[in-house]
């Protein structure tokens, strides 16, 4: 695909490295000489220096026949965001997706009037990073959880705890017949390494394990993880930024307490006026000694959501130590991501990541559903829809020769699921879970093709 991107700024930059490992033809631009220079350095990406506003600039970038537009200009404005998409769709972009920071635009009415514009999607980072918190406060026992067909199917991540009955065995060990199987084994996040296990593989303590898994069977997981399961109903959110506001706002409706640390003191009046059930504390979360008398340890779960990834992830190593049984940190420097993991982070939030993951949809085919691209790993999870007569159906599963960093997870037929195993044989119009690392994403779209 020819894929055009304006900005290069950290969003811009990481879904130009992940989309590059897909061969495609990507052009970025930016009005900033530096900041492509290094994007050049780094990258095998054409790059072109320009107001993204301007009809001569977008003509110059290939606009005219991309088949993908990205606007994610690098600052607080949005207008450069939906102005270039607009000219872009109308110079001849097939597709086009621009970056917003105003909730606004996402109501259903107002998303309509955007499409007519000829937007296809908009995308609000701090929005779906505040939803993924609270999905991961509702479902207190994983590091990530990923729902296919309303929840029938999922991808559930933990860490092996030491009480953990999986530690030291291997996939063989366990008493399971493969007819019978309650969950698959995607994949172990090990010292900044993914693994797809076979049957020898042995899991250890400190493992970030991927399961496939039915619904009914999500609480023997959490049995095999060596957790206990707790609801959260006290929560704490360090920073009072918009993630923090938007979790605070949906989480008080059913919590039973939550409260926000915030140090601008502006900042508290102004979330003060804008929650309802919440305390706002005008206060210093870096230093622990606040925290202990803020009495975070009383509390189930521990949100840290700064503009800084350092002192986010020290406070909840901090909040961890007093005792808190979940800690989720937003770490945006991704060369941070999986050291918070090994500080005994349970969960971490990252939205240039979350963003990829939504854009990178736009570059498959169109029988792919799903995709997630997984903070923990360096793998996606995609949900396709299988067309007839396709490659994938013409033989049971360990036949198809499949690229062997790929697993076909689960399938979801109707309104049955199942998990598959070598014998299964996948059906026209099939739901397809596969968990993939980005070696192998290219060579999976010809067996759906």
């Amino acid at each position: 695909m020819k894929i055009v991107i304006a900005g290069a700024g950290e969003v811009g930059c990481h879904l130009a490295k992940m989309l590059s490992e897909g061969y495609h033809e990507i052009t970025i631009i930016d009005s900033d000489e530096e900041r492509l220079a290094q994007v050049g350095e780094s990258m095998d990406v054409l790059t072109v220096q320009g107001d993204p506003t301007s009809i001569n600039v977008l003509k110059s970038a290939g606009t005219e026949n991309a088949d993908l537009f990205v606007a994610v200009t690098p600052g607080i404005s949005q207008d450069i965001n939906l102005v270039s998409a607009i000219i872009a769709k109308r110079l001849g972009s097939r597709k086009v997706t621009a970056r917003i920071k105003n909730d606004e635009y996402l109501n259903y009415d107002n998303k309509l009037m955007f499409t007519d514009m000829g937007i296809d999607l908009l995308f609000y980072p701090e929005k779906i990073a505040a939803g993924e918190i609270v999905d991961l406060l509702r479902q207190s026992d994983f590091s990530e959880v990923v729902d296919f067909a309303r929840g029938q199917l999922r991808m559930v991540v933990f860490r092996l705890e030491e009480e953990s009955e999986m530690i030291n065995k291997t996939i063989a060990d366990f008493p399971f017949e493969p007819e019978t199987l309650p969950y698959r084994i995607a994949a172990i996040a090990r010292g900044g390494e993914t693994i797809i296990p076979d049957s020898d593989t042995r899991f250890k303590r400190g493992d970030m394990v991927y399961f496939i898994s039915k619904r009914e069977n999500v609480d023997q997981l959490i049995a095999w993880s060596g957790k206990r399961y707790r609801p959260v109903k006290r929560v704490t959110i360090l920073g009072g930024g918009k993630i923090g506001e938007m979790v605070a706002a949906q989480f008080e409706k059913t919590a039973e307490f939550v409260k926000v640390i915030e140090m601008d003191r502006e900042r508290c009046e102004i979330l003060s006026e804008n929650l309802n059930r919440t305390l706002v504390i005008n206060g210093d979360g870096r230093n622990s000694d606040f925290l202990y008398e803020e009495d975070v340890k009383s509390c189930d779960a521990f949100v840290a959501v700064t503009s800084s990834s350092e002192t986010n992830i020290l406070a909840c190593v901090a909040a961890k130590k007093m005792g808190v049984p979940k800690t989720i940190a937003e770490v945006e420097n991704i060369e941070y991501i999986k050291l918070a993991e090994g500080m005994g982070v349970d969960a971490v939030i990252n939205k240039k990541i979350i963003t990829a993951g939504r854009i990178f949809r736009f570059t498959m085919s169109t029988k792919v559903r799903t995709v997630k691209v997984l903070g923990g790993s360096d793998a996606e999870v995609i949900e396709y829809i299988v067309p007839p007569d396709s490659k994938v159906t013409q033989a049971p599963i360990r036949d198809l020769g499949l690229p062997h960093d790929a697993v076909i997870g689960g399938i979801i037929r109707g309104n049955e699921t199942m998990i598959a195993v070598g014998d299964t044989q996948v059906k026209p119009y099939d739901r397809v879970v596969v968990f993939a690392l980005p070696s192998a994403v290219g060579r999976l779209e010809k067996f759906f093709a």
